[in-house]
């Protein structure tokens, strides 16, 4: 085969050659990685389904089995325990025998055996486990065990080198190494967390195992993966390791997990929006909900308020504000800034605490009345039933059927229940109607609306219906 290498222009070489030179720069992660490997454990869970369905039938016993091995024929029904195992990894967090994994990882486990690289293993007690961080310590009956330093996650840089230690499909004590790509990303699953994005690559396995900076000191907790297929593609989270410190001293402390509760609910602020409510650009949580009695509402916070700031904190996206709210013991004073109709207003907050959440279950009603109005849907009273299972809402009513392009492009959908027109009240279909008729076509509208029991802002540019 013709080499095609002296065709190569030398100025291209020349070019290359800072980058061939750069490359041979890269880090050396030997060192931290003898230094840390030896607080990184597997773990293995198991658990005992005890179904008292789950019995070997007659059947799942081949006759020439029994009667080589003489086995009576009750033998059959004879109940038993299937063993159930799962896994991931962890690290020490304290030599005394405290152990840091996934919540997710020890859930349900009846039996958690820790193992560390030199072979040594011991069986963990949960101390404490939180599924709202996805964090649990755990605790070995052992002393003087090899442990990691905390680092500071606020200070990692995007494309700063970082690594992980862990045992991804049971192959203990593998070592990834990459870039952070991103900081404070969101998971509604998990809405007190901002993960630290990297591409690192981990797998089942990984999770609960540390992910260190060039200092061998943890930045963060492997949680999870975005994946296609079940493998790594180039997206996976960690949790900082400010919010592990601060879920581990609690489950310590107190076996438990309290966290700071501000009593909204909040939208981000998209472009139509931050245009009515006279915003230089979007940004900020926009309050679609005030919860009665709650820190915000004693405060004086009022829905369609835009929260820009929570103490020193600016507030860019909306997904910003939970995991600072729930950093904060309740009881905390702290303070709320917030854009209402194009200035800021500030609020002294005394922050409450976070209860377990209810779901809410909904349905719709018929009572076969067709309305239509100026803003493209046909809306209809909320039947009894209907306002019963949301909690008996403040008024409203409820989207039969959308007619506008503009309504059904903003979101808007039947099943919606309308609850304010321009920070105006819907009490009842007379007040829809009143409200609905001062919206003119070519202006923008905000409609504060409950969707599958969530409410959620809704700002478009009305259309005419042709009728």
């Amino acid at each position: 085969m013709k080499s095609h290498f002296h065709s190569v222009p030398l100025a291209l070489l020349l070019t290359l050659a800072p980058w061939v030179a750069g490359a041979a720069q890269l880090p050396d992660f030997t060192g931290l990685v003898e230094t840390a490997s030896p607080a990184v454990v597997s773990i293995t869970t198991s658990s005992f389904d005890n179904d008292e369905n789950d019995q070997l039938s007659q059947e799942e016993v081949p006759e020439l089995f029994r009667r080589f091995f003489d086995i009576p024929e009750n033998r059959g029904n004879q109940r038993f325990s299937p063993e159930r195992r799962s896994g991931g990894s962890g690290f020490v967090i304290d030599p005394d025998g405290y152990i840091v994994t996934n919540h997710h990882v020890v859930e349900g486990a009846e039996q958690i055996i820790v193992r560390f690289g030199d072979k040594r293993e011991f069986d963990a007690e949960i101390v404490g486990s939180d599924p709202q961080s996805d964090i649990a310590l755990l605790k070995v009956n052992e002393a003087d065990l090899p442990s990691l330093e905390l680092g500071d996650s606020e200070v990692l840089k995007l494309g700063e080198w970082v690594l992980a230690i862990g045992a991804p499909f049971g192959f203990e004590q593998s070592v990834t190494a990459g870039i952070v790509s991103a900081k404070g990303r969101a998971n509604g699953a998990q809405q007190y967390v901002p993960f630290i994005q990297t591409d690192v690559p981990i797998n089942r396995g990984n999770s609960g195992g540390p992910l260190l900076n060039m200092d061998g000191e943890v930045v963060g907790v492997n949680s999870w993966i975005l994946s296609s297929n079940g493998g790594f593609i180039g997206l996976s989270f960690s949790i900082p390791i400010e919010v592990v410190a601060n879920t581990v001293s609690q489950l310590r402390n107190y076996g438990r997990v309290s966290r700071g509760l501000l009593g909204v609910g909040i939208e981000p602020v998209d472009r139509a929006m931050a245009r009515y409510l006279k915003m230089d650009r979007p940004q900020g949580a926009l309050v679609n909900r005030i919860e009665d009695g709650s820190a915000a509402d004693k405060a004086g916070i009022a829905v369609g308020d835009v929260i820009i700031r929570f103490e020193d904190h600016k507030i860019e996206e909306y997904s910003d504000l939970p995991p600072l709210v729930g950093a904060l013991r309740p009881g905390t004073r702290t303070r709320v800034v917030v854009n209402r109709d194009g200035r800021e207003k500030s609020f002294n907050v005394v922050i409450g605490e976070l209860p377990q959440p209810e779901a809410i279950q909904t349905s719709l009603g018929d009572d076969g009345l067709d309305r239509s109005n100026a803003l493209g849907i046909k809306v209809d009273s909320i039947e009894p039933g209907l306002r019963a299972q949301l909690g008996d809402p403040d008024g409203g009513v409820v989207v039969r059927e959308v007619e506008s392009e503009a309504a059904w492009r903003a979101g808007i959908r039947p099943g919606n229940v309308i609850l304010r027109i321009n920070q105006r009240k819907v009490n009842d279909m007379s007040d829809f109607e009143e409200l609905s008729g001062d919206v003119n076509p070519g202006e923008t509208v905000a409609l504060l609306t409950l969707q599958n029991s969530n409410p959620n802002f809704i700002a478009y540019t009305p259309e005419s219906t042709g009728e």
